[in-house]
């Protein structure tokens, strides 16, 4: 049993990496063996629309064609049997390094037939933890929702299990305010989060690791 869980953060030690741990431990307490990745210590594109995945016939056909920092990572994931995915919103998205893992990751698999499917060799448990500054509100008026359920869509689409979705809303950025320049949000509030809320954040991403190590079995 092998869980690998995707950092999209640039941060080793903060929010969005924390989780991700947390979500590991999890996954090692029901027996599963599980790695860490952190995607900004890789060096790697997007995809580049080469077509060689979808090319009839081609040694690349079902598998990205493009060899770079990423290619050993997909070679793994798809080998493992669950796969967490985490990323902090920036300017209402994922991180860019982390879309442009899930296009690499999943446009291989992907068929142009009517309708969609998948041409994935196996099915995989995921789940997609975001992390973000604005409140469980906010991110309704701001229609994040739609990000939310449409990375749960295409990662079913293609590994073929509902994806597990963990968000944690309001989030403090970072240790010290009074040494930045960040007014928007009241640095009593935010510790007072990190103090009371995110703990049970952490333990949601302990269980959500857990259910998706069983899942995998």
């Amino acid at each position: 049993m092998k869980v690998i869980a995707i950092n999209g953060s640039p941060r080793k030690k903060w929010n969005t990496a924390t989780l991700l741990g947390k979500a590991l431990e999890g996954a090692a307490a029901q027996g599963a063996e599980t790695e860490l990745v952190h995607l900004y210590d890789l060096d790697y594109k997007g995809c580049v629309s080469c077509f060689a995945c979808k090319t009839r016939g081609g040694k690349s056909y079902g598998t990205c064609g493009f060899t770079d920092g990423l290619t050993p990572l997909l070679n793994r994931i798809i080998e493992a049997d669950a796969l967490i995915i985490g990323s902090p919103i920036y300017f209402g998205s994922v991180t860019g390094e982390t879309r442009s893992f899930l296009e690499r990751l999943l446009f291989p698999y992907l068929t142009y037939t009517l309708p969609y499917a998948s041409i994935a060799p196996k099915q995989i448990a995921t789940g997609f933890i975001y992390t973000m500054n604005v409140t469980d509100e906010q991110s309704t008026t701001y229609g994040y929702e739609h990000l939310f359920n449409s990375h749960a869509r295409y990662l079913q689409l293609i590994f073929g299990q509902q994806p597990e979705t963990l968000c944690s809303f309001d989030t403090c950025q970072v240790s010290d305010y009074s040494k930045v320049l960040i007014e928007s949000f009241d640095p009593a509030h935010k510790a007072k989060r990190r103090e009371e809320v995110f703990p049970l954040d952490c333990q949601q991403a302990y269980d959500l690791g857990a259910r998706l190590a069983g899942k995998g079995q």
